[in-house]
């Protein structure tokens, strides 16, 4: 298996994309000001047990559709881009699938989520299924939110869930 790698553009910085054969495999918000640092794409090639081949332009549908949302379109990424779900399976999975059927502008507790996902109770792992997904944005993790109402936290980015969240809410406080 081959696997292709390039960067787009978001307000956050560069985001790494990885791609394979079947669709987009990781997208990538880095914890770094420097997506291209070397630990970052050693990660990737632990995950995928394989060397990702730089591939500059390999992004450029996903950079466009990134533009569009971030300019305020409704894009749901799954219906333009195939999602290669190789690094998760099992429940977190279900539970990206699930909150992949939120809606721009909407949101779901963690608790609403694993109910969609068939194991009510699960809230906390919602929680750790957004925490890994390899899908950042493109799965919009951001979209799940405490029971309470507050937004939670997005990594150790809680500026960038409330950023999106009012993106998609049209500046509404959520």
């Amino acid at each position: 298996m081959t696997f292709r790698y390039d960067f787009a553009p978001t307000p956050f910085g560069d985001a790494l994309a990885v791609f394979s054969e079947e669709g987009i495999v990781r997208f990538d918000l880095s914890e770094s000001e420097d997506p291209s640092v070397p630990w970052l794409l050693e990660n990737v090639a632990r995950e995928l047990r394989a060397v990702p081949e730089p591939d500059p332009g390999a992004a450029d549908e996903l950079a466009d559709l990134l533009d569009r949302y971030f300019d305020g379109a409704p894009i749901r990424f799954d219906e333009h881009l195939s999602l290669d779900w190789r690094l998760v399976d099992g429940f977190p999975r279900r539970a990206l699938e699930a909150i992949g059927t939120i809606e721009w502008g909407e949101t779901l507790s963690y608790g609403e989520v694993a109910v969609l996902a068939g194991h009510p109770g699960a809230a906390r792992a919602v929680g750790s299924a957004c925490r890994i997904t390899p899908f950042s944005i493109i799965v919009p993790v951001h979209r799940v939110i405490r029971s309470d109402g507050s937004p939670g936290h997005y990594g150790a980015h809680p500026e960038r869930k409330r950023f999106l969240l009012d993106l998609e809410s049209g500046g509404r406080s959520v």
